[in-house]
């Protein structure tokens, strides 16, 4: 059924009056609008950085026959195009997302373009991070000058390599402290975007990208005391997964909720990691230099990550009550209190098991009682991920990990069949 083809019929029906019949129309016409300028949006960025790379390749293929003066020229020739793109954008076009979004993504990638000819045709010296860190900084005017999404994620993107870069993949390592305040500068065009377009894509988009950044960013902090990035990881993806139960992220779906995602998903993995217990019997014969520990930059991303989520937790349980808590969202305490149980004492490996098994249990419950079979068999997943950690585990026979693996499987099938039959009595 077709609701705006019916409305005359509906009219002469008596159904709706021409009044609603109008709100009718002009809600699907919007609704389509939206839906085309999306589309254009996308085409218009896909288009002008296919341009751009187009111009590159050109350029590339008889590169070796120009002059040093022509390639000079050629070098400025896309970020001059881009720079009357964009004036033309802001003085003809201000108001058109797809005009701002295309028009930056191409002098984004023409500034970097310009960078690297430049530096190659005159042999200046320089490494990848370094590249990185100039066409960043170059390019962080024009998220603001456009106020263009597309230029803040490129440039989330741009700084996490960059993080990587100097201390992932380079050796020497070194610090990438600058990515933290390169950060912070993309946040007022964050806080506008969720003010102005909360439901965008653009906004889905920056809700993933900016923790999965930070994710990749803090390892880079690890040095001579590299065992406390665990409890900060943990503290990190707390205060993640606690952003993500802010009223502003839990009224958008599921998927758009990147925090609560990668928070969720994060601290899982984390603890089945370590419900093994190799990393515990390492821990354990560890002799930190105490003296230098507190003053350890992983024990000062610790500190303030483990701050950050306390402080949010208790806004959140002002918001709520404290059986609205999810057991994710405390977990980083409760890890903070069985590491250092591990620095003297195998009983930690116990705990993170028992720790996991409560979370899933805890997971079915509430899944069950907000009758919603999702949240039932994420439940039922920790669980069957916690079985098969444990079949890895040499100290156990094979008809205890067989038995377990059985008891998970009828636990599947009982809990929704159970739950499929509370749904439907009568089915």
């Amino acid at each position: 059924m077709n609701l705006v083809k019916d409305i005359p019929e509906l009219i002469n029906a008596g159904v709706i009056s021409p009044e609603t019949a109008g709100k009718i129309r002009d809600y699907y016409g919007e609704k389509g609008g939206q839906s085309t300028n999306r589309l254009f949006v996308v085409f218009g960025i896909l288009g002008a950085i296919l341009v751009g790379l187009g111009i590159i390749l050109l350029l590339a293929h008889n590169w070796d026959e120009f002059s040093r003066t022509a390639k000079t020229c050629w070098a400025f020739l896309p970020l001059l195009i881009g720079q009357v793109l964009c004036g033309f954008v802001l003085i003809k076009k201000p108001e058109s997302v797809a005009w701002r979004e295309s028009g930056t993504a191409f002098l984004f990638f023409a500034v970097g373009a310009s960078i690297s000819l430049v530096s190659q045709i005159y042999h200046m010296p320089g490494d990848l991070g370094l590249f990185l860190l100039t066409w960043m900084l170059l390019c962080l005017p024009l998220i603001y000058v456009m106020k263009s999404s597309i230029a803040s994620l490129l440039y989330l993107i741009g700084i996490t390599c960059y993080a990587a870069e100097t201390s992932y993949w380079t050796y020497p390592a070194t610090e990438s402290y600058s990515y933290w305040i390169l950060l912070l500068t993309i946040l007022p065009h964050y806080n506008l975007l969720s003010k102005t377009n909360p439901e965008s894509n653009f906004m889905v988009f920056h809700n993933w990208i900016i923790p999965l950044s930070v994710v990749i960013a803090l390892g880079t902090v690890a040095g001579q005391t590299y065992e406390l990035m665990v409890p900060a990881y943990f503290s990190l993806f707390g205060l993640i997964y606690l952003i993500g139960e802010l009223d502003f992220f839990t009224r958008q779906r599921p998927a758009n909720n990147g925090y609560k995602v990668l928070g969720l998903v994060g601290t899982i993995v984390m603890l089945l990691t370590f419900s093994f217990d190799w990393f515990w019997e390492h821990l354990r014969k560890e002799d930190f230099p105490w003296n230098e520990v507190f003053t350890s930059p992983e024990f000062l991303a610790a500190f303030l990550l483990t701050l950050s989520g306390i402080g949010l937790l208790v806004i959140n349980l002002k918001n709520s009550s404290l059986t609205d808590i999810k057991p994710i969202g405390v977990v980083f305490l409760l890890f903070i209190v069985i590491f250092i149980i591990g620095l003297s004492s195998s009983l930690s490996v116990v705990l993170v098991n028992i720790l996991v098994f409560a979370i899933g249990m805890l997971t079915i419950r509430d899944g069950a009682r907000r009758n919603n079979l999702g949240i039932l068999n994420l439940g039922l997943l920790v669980i069957a991920a916690l079985v098969v950690c444990r079949f890895f585990d040499t100290n156990l026979s094979f008809i205890i990990r067989g038995g377990l693996f059985v008891s998970v499987g009828i636990g599947f099938m009982a809990t929704n069949y159970w739950m499929l039959k509370k749904r439907n009595p009568n089915g």
